[in-house]
């Protein structure tokens, strides 16, 4: 039951957002040239040949006065968020109780509108990109991941926070998608598990949860129908 919630919750919410978004495209179609997407075409088939010249895939071409600015970044910010949202509804989901984490789910949906934030302004000046890392390299962090899975999360919300920056908002969509979906059905298939391993995914059988191990083997021995307290 838990796992088809949590399908449900990914289907409706994805479509949710692409009949909202369809409809106001529809509604008012000047908007479409005010909106960061359209990146992944430009990366595809104009890529820079410059490694230090910036793609034209992060400029906005249609984005002419401050009013549509500050549009395409506040769309650019809350599509980060609004997508960086299911991939937490996963990790709650399917991690498994004695690592849960509940820093990483905040990094999770925070992170993609730092990064997002962060590729606007260092998009054009390779200064600022070099500055960046020397204040990066500067601050030390302290919170190591508890798992290479954690990782994932993490390399997912950086991936959404680029795409956005760069103006494609599609990619990170569709990425978003995908990485959900399959890590649900990872999860359900319990794909590559084994006995005694170690566990990062919750286990998705219930009848093979410890406590419910244990209860039944109260109920045979005993003979009691009444589970033990």
């Amino acid at each position: 039951m838990r796992a088809t919630k949590l399908l449900a919750k990914l289907t409706v919410y994805f479509a949710v957002i692409g009949i909202a978004v369809f409809a106001a495209i529809k509604i008012w179609p000047a908007v479409l040239n005010w909106l960061p997407i359209g990146g992944v075409e430009q990366l595809i088939s104009n890529p820079t040949k410059n490694p230090l010249q910036a793609s034209e895939a992060v400029r906005a071409a249609h984005v002419n006065n401050l009013g549509q600015s500050l549009f395409w970044l506040a769309v650019a910010l809350v599509s980060s968020l609004l997508l960086s949202l299911p991939v937490s509804w996963v990790y709650m989901g399917i991690r498994n109780d004695d690592e849960y984490d509940q820093s990483l789910i905040n990094t999770i949906i925070v992170l993609p509108m730092v990064v997002t934030g962060i590729v606007i302004i260092v998009q054009n000046s390779l200064a600022l990109a070099f500055s960046l890392a020397g204040i990066a390299g500067a601050v030390r962090f302290r919170n190591s991941l508890k798992s290479s899975g954690d990782a994932l999360f993490i390399l997912l919300a950086v991936a959404i926070g680029l795409s956005a920056g760069i103006g494609a908002v599609e990619l990170a969509a569709l990425v978003t998608i995908a990485f959900t979906y399959t890590f649900v059905g990872l999860w359900m298939t319990e794909y590559g598990e084994r006995a005694g391993m170690k566990r990062f995914l919750s286990d998705y059988n219930p009848d093979n949860h410890p406590e419910a191990v244990a209860v039944a083997t109260v109920v045979v021995e005993t003979g009691d129908t009444k589970p033990a307290s």
